[in-house]
């Protein structure tokens, strides 16, 4: 017998939910498959989809507050408990979208949480085998200017030199939206704003030493800013779609999917859970979050910044879709992607 499994490829819009048909392979082993454990003694805690007994779950993420249900399920063990003994997790920490990109091409992840650029990025040069499956956190990125620096808008960027975290990433991405809709553009593109890429720990010194006159940047590196002098160009509600967009997203590998449908489904729903109590007690899990960014780095936010961050990120597991649609349009325009993504960018599992 050959079933086949419908899955919903949408944005967050409902009137622009979209089906298409995923085959789920080896269907008739798995049957047989679990039909054997049962009778041995029964499925453990969530299986693999595949029926293959022992599975693996291999997740990407940053130490970030912008990735805030990874570092909360990582911290209360959520995941592991929720899999049972038959499921092998484990977490991997970048620094980077384009290395977790890398990981999810080799298969040394399965799920990752990741900048909604990367995503795109992801989805097609991997010619659509990598999807996103839910939203993570949105908003979360700041304008910020220099202490004493004489720019008031976006216009007063003519001339100026504006640091981004990557070229080719959210924040990049956002601030060329920004100059195009201000009559602004890059000096790569004939323009008079030079854009160059900073790490986010580095931007303060710039800006003190005169090197750079402002930074587009993500929490919590726009509320640490703010603290050491730095002043707010435009705010998190202000940069991008009055902060509806995405900062961060989940996406999976669609073959894992395939093979493995029923801990996606897990995954997810565990993922609902930890943004339900993160937005339930903000203060209680913004603790529990930095206690472990601290022990994963060894540095901790200090209380004002935390709690500045979180009232600038926004966590939720839904997805702007025109926002999405945007930074691929931008991503083309920029020669960052050679094609637009294909219907199957975001999936809706069911």
């Amino acid at each position: 017998m050959r079933e086949q499994k419908k899955c919903i490829f949408s944005g967050i819009r409902k009137n622009q939910k979209m089906e298409v048909v995923m085959r789920i392979k080896g269907w008739k082993k798995m049957i047989a498959a679990a039909g054997i454990i049962a009778a041995l003694g029964g499925l453990a805690g969530c299986g693999g989809g595949s029926g293959s007994g022992d599975s693996d779950v291999n997740i990407g993420y940053f130490n970030n507050v912008t990735h805030a249900q990874a570092l909360y399920m990582k911290a209360n063990g959520t995941l592991e408990e929720a899999f049972g003994d038959d499921t092998s997790v484990s977490w991997t920490a970048f620094n980077a979208g384009p290395a977790e990109v890398e990981a999810l091409f080799s298969g040394d992840i399965d799920i990752g949480y990741i900048g909604p650029v990367p995503a795109i990025s992801a989805n097609v040069k991997s010619e659509g085998d990598v999807s996103v499956i839910s939203g993570s956190t949105q908003a979360g990125a700041e304008l910020v200017k220099a202490p004493g620096s004489d720019i008031q808008s976006v216009a007063d960027l003519d001339g100026k030199t504006v640091a981004v975290p990557q070229i080719g990433n959210t924040q990049h991405l956002c601030l060329l939206k920004l100059l195009s809709d201000n009559g602004l553009s890059t000096v790569e593109e004939g323009g008079t704003v030079t854009v160059t890429a900073v790490e986010n720990a580095d931007v303060q010194n710039l800006m003190d030493q005169g090197n750079i006159d402002a930074a587009v940047v993500p929490e919590p590196w726009g509320s640490q800013l703010v603290q050491n002098g730095a002043e707010i160009v435009l705010d998190y509600n202000e940069l991008y779609m009055n902060g509806n967009y995405p900062v961060a997203v989940v996406v999976v590998r669609n073959e894992f999917m395939e093979e493995h449908p029923d801990l996606v489904k897990e995954f997810l729903a565990q993922h609902e859970a930890a943004t339900e109590a993160i937005n339930t007690d903000v203060n209680t899990a913004a603790q529990l979050i930095n206690d472990e960014i601290n022990a994963a780095t060894g540095k901790s936010l200090e209380g004002e910044v935390l709690n500045s961050a979180f009232q600038k990120i926004i966590v939720s597991t839904e997805i702007n879709q025109d926002a999405m649609n945007d930074f691929a349009q931008v991503s083309l325009d920029q020669e960052f992607i050679d094609e637009l993504p294909g219907d199957n960018l975001i999936v809706t599992v069911k």
